[in-house]
Formats: C-alpha cells, sequence, structure tokens
C-alpha cells in the first residue's frame, strides 16, 4: 500500500498560520503600544464617541482654552480606528484590546491576499508558501505586535488582495468597472498612500485589458473602463475626504535635489523587502539615535540603489510569467515617480521604507523564483541572509515584548503607554475620575486616550535646543483646573518654556509622580 505523503508547501503554509496565530493570541493578551499617527486617529475616535461629528477631532482653543474648537483631520485616513471602533462596538472591547484584534487579522488577510496573488501571478506553491516564509520574517511584518501602526496594517490586508484583483479582472465590462471604483475607496480608507499603488494597479490593468489591441485609438477607447471609475473614486474621496482638511500634498516646503530624493526610491526594493532601514533603525529618518554618519548613509543608500535596479532587471528577465513582470516594472517604476516628485517637492513625507512595503513584498516570490535556478551555494547565501533578518526580527521581537509586559503602563484604553510610568498613571487616572471640567495637558498624543472625563491638550515634545514655534504652543484663557504631565528632565527652562504658554494661569506648583515624570497644576486665573 502507498503512503500518502502532505505537500511541503501545505506543511510551511500550516506552520506560517500557526505562528501568526499564536502572535495574534499574545498581542491579544498584552497589547501592544501605538504609533502617533494612529494616536491622533484614536483620539478622533474617542471624540466620535463623545458626540462630535464624523472625523472630527474635538479639542480646547488655542485663543482660549474655556471654549472647544473641531478640526475635520483628513492628515490620516478613517480606517485605522473605524475598523477597531467596530470591534470596540460588537465586542466590548477596550481601545487596545480592539487594535490587537485588528492587528491579528489584518496579518492573516494579507498574508492569504499575498498567497493568492503570487499563485496567480504564475509561481509554484512551494515558491509562493516560502514567499510568505520570507514575508513573517520581516521586522515590518512583526512591528505591529509591539506598535500598533494604523493605517499601515490595513494596507497589508488590502492590498495583496488588490493585485490579485489586478490579474482577476482582465475583461472591460461592469465587474471590472466596479473593482476600479470600489477598490479606490477601500484602499484610501485603509491608508491614504494607497493612491499610488492604485494608480499603479490601475496603470496596469489598462495594459492588460488592451492587450492585443492595435492603434492609440482602441487603447484610448479602453482606457475609459479604467478612467471613469477611478475619477469617480477620486472626486469623491477628494470631495467628502481630502478638501475639508490639510493633508500630506497641501503644499510644497520647497525644492529638494539632492541625492536621496531619487536614490530612496530606487533603493526602496532592497530597504523595505531586505528590512535594511528596519534594521539600522532608520538610514535617514530616525527617531532615536543614527547608527550611521551621514556619509555611510549616502553610500549604503547608493549602493543599494544599484543594486535593486540590478535585482529588479534579474527578477524581470526571469519572471514566470508577463502579467509579474508587468506588475513589477509599473510598481517600480511609479513608486520612483511619486515618491521621487514628493521628496523633491518636500512634502511632509517621511524618509522611511514603510512607504515602499509593497515594493518589498513584490520582489520576494521573484527573487526566490531567480535563485531556484542559480547553484546550491547562492541559495544557501540567500538562505543565510533571509536568517539573518530573521534572527534580528525575532529579537526585535522579543525585546519589544518583554518591554510591554515588564515596562509599559497600562490604563484604561488598554494601549500600552511608552511615554508614562505606570505609578504616574495612576496618579493621572485619580484625577481625570476626580475632575469634570480640568484640562489636561501632555507631550504625546496616545496619553491623551486615558482621559474619560476631562479634555486634553497635545504639544509637540520638546527637542534638546528647545527651538520652538512659541505660537504652536501658546493657550490662553482660563477653564478650570490645568495638569501639565511633563519628564523630570524637563524641570527648569524647558518647563518655564511651557508654563508660559499658559498665560491665563498662575500659581504654578509642581509634584513628583516618580522618578521620571512630574505634574505641574494650577487653578487660579491670572
Amino acid at each position: 500500500m502507498q503512503k500518502s505523503y502532505t505537500p511541503i508547501h501545505r506543511i510551511i503554509l500550516l506552520t506560517v498560520f500557526v505562528v501568526v496565530t499564536v502572535l495574534g493570541v499574545l498581542t491579544i493578551i498584552t497589547p501592544s503600544a501605538i504609533f502617533p499617527d494612529a494616536s491622533w486617529g484614536f483620539l478622533v475616535m474617542r471624540s466620535m464617541q463623545m458626540g462630535g461629528a464624523f472625523n472630527v477631532l474635538t479639542k480646547p482653543d488655542q485663543q482660549n482654552i474655556a471654549s472647544n474648537v473641531s478640526e475635520f483631520i483628513s492628515w490620516w485616513s478613517p480606517g485605522q480606528y473605524l475598523l477597531p471602533h467596530f470591534f470596540k462596538t460588537i465586542f466590548g472591547l477596550n481601545t487596545g484590546q480592539a487594535a490587537a484584534v485588528t492587528t491579528a487579522l489584518c496579518q492573516i488577510i494579507g498574508l492569504a491576499g499575498f498567497y493568492s496573488f503570487f499563485k496567480k501571478a504564475g509561481f509554484t506553491p512551494l515558491i509562493t508558501a516560502l514567499s510568505l516564509v520570507v514575508i513573517i520574517c520581516q521586522q515590518a511584518f512583526f512591528t505591529p505586535y509591539i506598535f500598533y501602526t494604523g493605517g499601515e496594517i490595513l494596507l497589508f490586508a488590502f492590498t495583496g488582495w488588490f493585485l490579485y484583483g489586478c490579474l482577476v479582472f482582465t475583461k472591460a465590462n461592469w465587474k471590472f468597472a466596479l473593482f476600479v471604483l470600489l477598490s479606490g475607496w477601500i484602499g484610501f480608507i485603509c491608508k491614504s498612500s494607497f493612491i499610488w499603488i492604485y494608480a499603479a494597479g490601475l496603470l496596469f490593468t489598462w495594459v492588460q485589458i488592451s492587450k492585443g489591441l492595435s492603434g492609440i485609438r482602441a487603447w484610448v477607447l479602453k482606457g475609459f473602463w479604467v478612467a471613469i471609475p477611478a475619477v469617480a473614486s477620486v472626486v469623491v474621496i477628494y470631495i467628502l475626504y481630502l478638501n475639508k482638511g490639510v493633508n500630506p500634498s497641501s503644499g510644497s516646503n520647497g525644492f529638494d535635489l539632492s541625492w536621496k530624493t531619487l536614490a530612496f526610491p530606487i533603493a526602496s526594493p532592497l530597504l523595505s523587502g531586505f528590512s535594511v532601514d528596519d534594521l539600522f533603525n532608520g538610514l535617514i529618518f530616525h527617531n532615536d539615535d543614527a547608527i550611521l554618519s551621514p556619509g555611510w548613509v549616502m553610500l549604503v543608500i547608493l549602493l543599494l540603489a544599484v543594486l535593486s535596479v540590478v535585482l529588479i532587471y534579474a527578477i524581470y528577465r526571469n519572471a514566470p510569467n508577463k502579467s509579474y513582470q508587468a506588475i513589477l516594472i509599473i510598481f517600480y517604476s511609479v513608486s520612483i515617480l511619486f515618491f521621487g516628485s514628493a521628496y523633491m517637492r518636500k512634502l511632509d513625507i517621511s524618509y522611511e521604507a514603510r512607504h515602499f512595503r509593497v515594493m518589498g513584498l513584490l520582489i520576494i516570490p521573484g527573487l526566490l523564483h531567480l535563485f531556484s535556478h542559480y547553484k546550491m551555494v547562492f541559495r544557501v547565501a540567500l538562505g543565510l541572509a533571509i536568517g539573518g533578518i530573521m534572527f534580528f526580527t525575532i529579537q526585535f521581537y522579543l525585546t519589544g515584548y518583554y518591554g510591554l509586559k515588564n515596562y509599559t503602563a497600562y490604563g484604561t484604553s488598554g494601549i500600552g503607554q511608552q511615554f508614562i510610568d505606570q505609578q504616574s498613571l495612576n496618579y493621572i487616572k485619580l484625577l481625570d475620575d476626580r475632575n469634570k471640567n480640568a484640562t489636561f495637558v501632555f507631550f504625546s498624543p496616545d496619553i491623551g486616550l486615558e482621559i474619560q472625563h476631562n479634555r486634553a491638550i497635545i504639544l509637540p515634545a520638546l527637542s534638546k535646543d528647545i527651538n520652538i514655534n512659541f505660537d504652536e504652543y501658546l493657550h490662553k484663557g482660563h477653564a478650570g483646573p490645568l495638569y501639565i504631565l511633563m519628564p523630570s528632565h524637563y524641570i527648569g527652562i524647558r518647563a518655564s518654556v511651557i508654563l508660559k504658554s499658559f498665560p491665563g494661569y498662575k500659581g504654578f506648583s509642581l509634584k513628583e509622580l516618580s522618578d521620571d515624570y512630574v505634574l505641574y497644576f494650577a487653578t487660579k486665573a491670572r
């Protein structure tokens, strides 16, 4: 009797599913901290829960903090808080738990989407399954389990399915038009930067539905099947959302023709696909101290740019079918044009590889397919490189998760608080419960999520040289007790600058909440 064996790709897929499920359960047990962008989204959600309009942030007015002012937040897409809000409403979860469920589900949905896309693009089941292994080795995949990334995780969940749709809908009919229309809306709700992915995908679909046609007129006529629903989708987004406030593309801050404006986008396949930008704590943009000097950064990025072009060309030459070739070249070209233009115009878009993550995902199956034709020594070298990335990624995760379990403060929101300790957070919660007309001042938006019964003002954290725009900090007027939480190292000139930002108050007192945080408070009007 002949034995039956389970195909190896199914074993790999099952292993990936188990690993991702376990990670999801762990993040629900110990919810992650949160990126600032997503914090602002949750503050909008908090305003809506307290009776505010859709996507409107209600906050104290800088001209008179006794009054409120409302601002439509169009800088970020609403999906980052709408989906967690859905889970909060349905299951009665707190914000941290709802964000954790969002992360757990989006990771599985995203992997399923890219698996479907890779298979449709012509890769073998084994290459497709191994591609998912490489994806979960990337630091970008593990980051949401430590920091809720908001739109990033939603975009990952949707992009693979969008790419799959680009391959599936190859005939110009009402189904194709509906796909173009709805994918624009869904993608934008996930994250506004989907717009460049949308443009690249639609350019590819236009090529797809126009195959075999001759003459410009025939191509233009087919183009209407793409253009009409796409324009309708974008117009609705602009009128109902982008036009109501400021966003990263609202205005230019000058012009920059330095090397990095083009080199960084060109290097994006390796910067994101091999987690190079993450492993170096951000080559250009970094929250902590830089690892490399500016000279080394330039050398590394230029080298990665050259290698990325060579790699894209090699993958293109050995791709399993023409559809994948077209997607690869179109997306790479559009990403360079879009971000190169944005960086040259100095739009408010950071030099971070996360913006190019789709390129790092697109190259993975092509890279594995390419190396499958090389000698064993090259395949081993690639495996060692991926193993190295996995090692540092696991190290990042274990360090982060240990920090969440042992050093991170948790309050009413259920979100891991990075910029306050538990002792100080407990006291802030006590003040919030005792007061109904107080105003709290924080230097990080995530702490504002702990305020349930009063109002909060979020100020930018002070830099080392205290070089600030004072008008950005100035809040006039008086409105009940004022509580300003500061890191203890602010005591002195930094604290003086902040206290002067509230000229309506006098007689500030200082209370030491812990070794790391202090509270300035006042009740008297000047």
